[in-house]
């Protein structure tokens, strides 16, 4: 079998875990859109909020002790515990779902009925304030993640795969991460419990609704505010798995908010309202972004994958604005 093609499967099981990731955090911005029409830019900043929680809740950190310490003199850093990461991400969940409450209370519960780009401007603000506390409570360096996650590439996958070489002595069979097979089996089974729950469930028909008119959902008797607090601990959620993933990949550090940079392209793709478009919008980037960095890279001196998803992104819009599984636009002329 010829190099090339051996490497090009290579890469491109390579960027099918990669979209898995990208993926995991374009989910909470369909959660949050699917039920209030909000495109919330502070979903990023969540899923660094709340890998830095967690580990400061594994090794007992003393939330703002910076600032204590600086207010009062004194010398306090740490409860003196360990707590196992079982215990610490079940913490941390329920942190996430306080901080959804807290949102619901202060900050949307005043917006209900306004305008889809002052709800917007709010998510800003909010991911500002966000990151600022994140850095206050937990500090603003890098941190460990270590939750016990399998890493480093699979021998078992490396020798089971060698033989595709057919005698190349440059091949050593397929070097795909365990952390990135790990996040793509996470990725399904959410995928999955979050179709059933928005298609199927009660909860999930009101949440659609809410997206589509606040004031006439409430007319019908739908708990908005509760909604808006289950659909905002949904994404917090997902975005505590999206921290985990990528915070144990790269280090829980500021870069990981910007993760949610790479979520546009795969919502452009894979549409705004859609569960299973976000997961297929986050393979075709993935994919897309190796494949090209791959195959076109060296002849135009690479790093391509730094703008290639969002050009992917545009010239699909071009043709299919609501994406590959968003909502047709049906307007009455």
């Amino acid at each position: 079998m010829p190099d090339n093609l051996i490497f090009g499967i290579e890469v491109f099981l390579n960027g099918l875990m990669a979209g898995v990731l990208y993926a995991l955090v374009a989910l909470g911005f369909v959660l949050i859109y699917k039920a209030s029409g909000i495109f919330n830019y502070a979903q990023g900043v969540m899923a660094l909020f709340a890998a830095a929680t967690l580990v400061g809740i594994m090794n007992g950190q003393v939330p703002f002790s910076h600032l204590i310490n600086a207010m009062f003199g004194t010398e306090v850093h740490h409860f003196g515990w360990h707590l196992p990461a079982l215990f610490g991400i079940l913490l941390t969940a329920a942190f996430m779902v306080l901080l959804a409450w807290l949102v619901q209370k202060f900050v949307f519960r005043h917006l209900v009925g306004q305008e889809p780009i002052i709800l917007f401007m709010a998510t800003i603000g909010l991911a500002y304030f966000l990151e600022g506390i994140s850095d206050l409570m937990w500090g603003s360096e890098i941190k460990n993640l270590d939750v016990g996650l399998p890493q480093g590439a699979s021998i078992w996958l490396e020798d089971s795969t060698r033989w595709m070489g057919f005698g190349n002595e440059n091949f050593y069979g397929f070097f795909i991460d365990k952390l990135d097979m790990f996040a793509t089996v996470i990725a399904a089974i959410l995928v999955l419990a979050l179709v059933i729950f928005s298609q199927y469930s009660k909860q999930g028909r009101a949440m659609r609704a809410v997206a589509d008119d606040h004031q006439a959902a409430l007319s019908v008797g739908i708990n908005l505010n509760f909604i808006w607090v289950m659909v905002w601990s949904l994404a917090g959620f997902v975005a505590l798995v999206a921290g985990i993933m990528w915070g144990t990949k790269s280090g829980v550090q500021f870069s990981l908010s910007l993760i949610a940079l790479k979520a546009l392209p795969v919502l452009m793709l894979g549409g705004f309202t859609s569960i299973p478009g976000a997961i297929v919008g986050g393979l075709i980037i993935g994919v897309g972004e190796k494949l090209f960095e791959f195959s076109v890279g060296p002849m135009v001196g690479g790093a391509t994958e730094n703008w290639f998803a969002y050009v992917l992104a545009l010239i699909f819009l071009v043709f299919r604005p609501q994406g590959l599984f968003g909502e047709k636009i049906i307007e009455r002329v």
